[in-house]
């Protein structure tokens, strides 16, 4: 998202939020982007889709030592459109079919006449995604504990 100051996006940042809202968008919310297409774009598979595991890595407090978490499984396909284009997709977890489309839609997005297409659904699914991490955050929020020190007297 752009602020009023900001510089506006590079071709490569806006390439970049687009594969990383696909990557967290629901598989419904791609498939629908599919069925909203007047033609279906042909393409053939570059790359997997596969399944792996890849490194989660933490700091301490935030800003401390980087150290290892633990690994999670992550998916990621990279496809050839028919008119040349590539586009790449990934995911955290096994959800072959979204990482698919993701893809696909990523590809797309290069191309002149799907851009504005893909940039509406980029907006709109960024807004959903906003909407339900807000909703998360409010959640998480009311189960909030403060803990305090209360100093005793020297009763």
């Amino acid at each position: 998202m752009q602020t009023q100051n900001a510089l506006p996006e590079t071709p490569d940042q806006t390439r970049k939020r687009t594969i990383e809202v696909l990557a967290h968008a629901s598989l419904g919310r791609l498939k629908q982007f599919f069925a909203d297409l007047d033609e279906q774009p042909e393409f053939q598979m570059m790359r997997g889709p596969e399944t792996g595991l890849v490194m989660i890595r933490g700091r301490m407090g935030g800003t401390g030592s980087v150290f290892n978490l633990g690994e999670a499984t992550a998916t990621r396909a990279t496809v050839r459109l028919t008119t040349g284009e590539i586009g790449h997709g990934y995911r955290l977890g096994g959800d072959r079919d979204a990482v698919r489309l993701s893809a696909v839609i990523d590809a797309l997005g290069t191309r002149d006449a799907f851009k504005p297409k893909v940039s509406r659904f980029v907006e709109e699914t960024e807004a959903t995604i906003k909407s339900r991490e807000d909703k998360q955050r409010a959640e998480t929020a009311a189960t909030r504990v403060n803990f305090f020190t209360m100093v005793r007297g020297d009763d």
